[in-house]
């Protein structure tokens, strides 16, 4: 009878110390219990063309057959098009009682079939409201009624180093739950200008794109959208649309179809301690303008290359990367103020915005210079050549200098071989004298900015003038 006593009292000891262990710990059960059947699995149909040859023979056995004189069809191993079927797996959360489910406009690309499936295992053809490549949002409708939805959240009061849950498909399993924590907010992502990313450290996966992220609230926070993977798998980073941005495009695709953005017709980058300082700011802050698009917005109402825009609607622009957001926020058509930074003045102007169209890239190509060269400054470590007719015909520009050889300050500064200088400061370049005059004016450590255009596209890099 001791023994077992004994016996009894150590259990207790066991469960007391694993639960002891496990206070304060997150208990994602609720969760998932309540919200997990609100998130659904898509699957695709996509047919694509492909070549291969007619006959259907491969290389090897036709070879095998003209070498023992057997006949073959005339047009044999010719690379034809034909058509393949391709299918792909994603996640989705339904927002709506009646149907409305949002995903990843990437997991529906392209499909000429889209399938969706819900916890309870029904299966129903989805329709292609709309979708928005800029935000990777996409919406669709099933014929359903009555369905479980999820609980939209409000982003502004998440924080990082909260815990969050993912729910989706990942490699197609369905309903699979991780979990992890806030690791940024506002993250900014390579060409993707319009979404202020929620980073976390959840384990996200192939399949589990379109699925929703959920606050400790049950409340859906994000749509899971990348990761960031040298092997393709989870490495820790993933990002998330904010619910905020997707409920806004989902509106605008249920309303009208396409989402409307307003424009300015600018290119800009940001602002480097060494181009506020060349260009007289106090802080490095702002959109710096590197090209205005003739004829837009922004050139009606007199912006110009190397003005920096500080504000938009009286919003602060800390970063270029706030400019895109704020912009394509607003209306097309209505009035706005710009504030900017030009010639060490502020200047506050009034912009009527125009609408963003499909993505448009600056075409223009680099081409070797044909002329012998004009300038070689060893204290800036340049050689440039003037650019021939043709040249400045296919880049759109009335003059510009290509940089043959860069070395020593110029190689410092970023300056390589083949851009093509077609600026200083804010005022186009029309000589080689008037940079060569630029240049000899520069005390040992000023700085002079220097527009170029390098792949077509338009950047300010800073040169720093060395002590003679």
């Amino acid at each position: 009878m001791k023994k077992w006593l004994m016996a009894g009292l150590a259990t207790i000891g066991l469960l007391a110390t694993a639960q002891a262990a496990t206070q304060g710990l997150p208990d994602f059960t609720q969760l998932v219990e309540q919200e997990g059947s609100a998130v659904v699995n898509i699957s695709t149909m996509s047919t694509v063309k492909v070549s291969g040859p007619t006959s259907g023979m491969d290389p090897e056995t036709l070879d095998l057959f003209r070498r023992f004189g057997f006949p073959v069809p005339p047009d044999a191993g010719q690379a034809q098009p034909r058509e393949r079927h391709t299918q792909s797996l994603g996640s989705g959360f339904i927002i709506d009682t009646n149907g409305y489910i949002l995903t990843n406009a990437h997991v529906v690309a392209d499909a000429n079939e889209i399938t969706v499936k819900l916890i309870d295992k029904r299966i129903f053809k989805a329709k292609l409201i709309g979708s928005d490549t800029r935000t990777d949002v996409a919406l669709l409708k099933i014929e359903a009624s009555g369905l479980p939805k999820v609980v939209i959240g409000d982003v502004n009061k998440l924080k990082v180093g909260e815990w969050v849950v993912a729910i989706g498909s990942p490699f197609g399993l369905e309903n699979t739950v991780t979990a992890g924590i806030v690791s940024a907010k506002g993250r900014n992502l390579p060409d993707e200008n319009f979404v202020p990313f929620i980073q976390t450290d959840a384990a996200v996966n192939p399949g589990n794109s379109g699925g929703p992220l959920f606050n400790m609230n049950g409340e859906v926070i994000g749509i899971n959208s990348q990761i960031y993977s040298q092997s393709g798998g989870y490495m820790g980073l993933s990002f998330a649309i904010p619910v905020d941005v997707a409920m806004k495009v989902a509106n605008e695709l249920k309303s009208h179809g396409r989402v409307q953005r307003a424009r300015i017709g600018v290119t800009i980058q940001d602002v480097n301690d060494e181009l506020a300082k060349s260009f007289g700011l106090v802080k490095a802050s702002g959109a710096l303008v590197n090209s205005v698009e003739k004829g837009g917005p922004a050139d009606k109402v007199g912006i110009k290359t190397g003005d920096i825009i500080l504000k938009f609607n009286g919003q602060a622009v800390a970063t270029s990367s706030d400019l895109p957001k704020l912009v394509s926020s607003a209306k097309p058509g209505t009035k706005a103020t710009i504030q900017i930074w030009r010639d060490k003045v502020v200047h506050d102007l009034s912009i009527t915005l125009g609408e963003l169209d499909q993505p448009g890239k600056i075409n223009a190509q680099r081409e070797p210079a044909s002329k012998p060269s004009t300038e070689d400054n060893g204290r800036f470590g340049l050689s440039l050549q003037e650019l021939t007719p043709s040249q400045l015909k296919t880049l759109g520009i009335k003059f510009g200098l290509i940089i043959t050889d860069a070395s020593g300050v110029a190689t410092k500064a970023g300056l390589e071989s083949g851009d093509v200088i077609v600026g200083v400061g804010s005022q186009d370049l029309t000589s080689l004298g008037q940079l060569k005059q630029r240049l000899a004016a520069l005390k040992a450590n000023e700085s002079l900015p220097l527009r170029i255009l390098r792949h077509g596209q338009s950047l300010f890099l800073v040169l720093n003038a060395p002590e003679k």
